[in-house]
């Protein structure tokens, strides 16, 4: 083989490489925009790094009876939702929106204040429920999953869930909006399911967590016409 050859080989041979990797589809995430099936309801998942845990799942549980969308980042406190919550409503209609605001809005800050105290807590829910209810979805709310006892890894500290769990239990009933127990669901699991000393679980706690997120999507949807 001439040197001329040789460099041509090598020159094809890069060129097919790179055009492989460029072909190459991008690696799904929950966080990943989904195309709508046409014809099938539209479905809203907001939420924290819990909701990111359950929307693949949810989705796999749903396929072929909604289009089971997520807002395309961790859904934060309170506040951040107050924020973006126009945004991650965009102007399409939604048939579900299954919601839930807590774990971070519990979360010691350094001047040992939760980064959004019980009243605002409140005050905050009531806004975002109403913005919520301007869409006509059907509204369920999922209670905020346990948070173990001690110390944490990474090192973090939190208010108490069942407080911030009964202020919502208040908004949502007063509002007419369905409760999707999560709390109740994971809790008597949570030896086996959660990872240690973290807010986290493995993936048996988030197939847990879809199976029931998808049952109380599913009982909402719209009857086939």
């Amino acid at each position: 083989m001439t040197m001329k050859s040789l460099f041509t080989a090598l020159f094809l041979t890069c060129a097919l490489a790179t055009a492989s990797f460029a072909q190459a589809p991008a690696k799904t995430t929950a966080l990943t925009p989904i195309e709508d099936q046409p014809g099938l309801p539209r479905v809203l998942l907001i939420g924290d790094s819990i909701s990111i845990g359950y929307t693949i799942p949810v989705r796999n549980l749903l396929k072929g009876k909604a289009n089971v969308h997520r807002i395309p980042a961790n859904g934060g406190p309170t506040k951040n939702g107050l924020a973006n919550i126009d945004k991650w409503l965009g102007d399409g209609h939604w048939d579900v929106i299954h919601f839930n605001w807590g774990i971070h809005d519990l979360k010691i800050m350094t001047d040992g204040k939760r980064q959004v105290e019980p009243g605002d807590y409140e005050k905050n829910l009531r806004t975002l429920v109403a913005k919520l209810k301007a869409t006509g979805a059907k509204l369920i709310w999922a209670t905020t999953t346990p948070i173990p006892e001690g110390p944490l890894n990474p090192p973090r500290s939190f208010g108490k869930v069942p407080e911030y769990n009964e202020i919502a239990d208040r908004v949502m009933k007063e509002n007419g909006v369905a409760i999707d127990d999560l709390n109740t669901v994971i809790t008597p699991h949570v030896g086996e399911m959660q990872i240690p000393h973290d807010v986290h679980y493995k993936a048996e706690g988030y197939i847990t967590l879809a199976k029931q997120v998808a049952a109380s999507i599913e009982a909402a949807l719209p009857a086939k016409k």
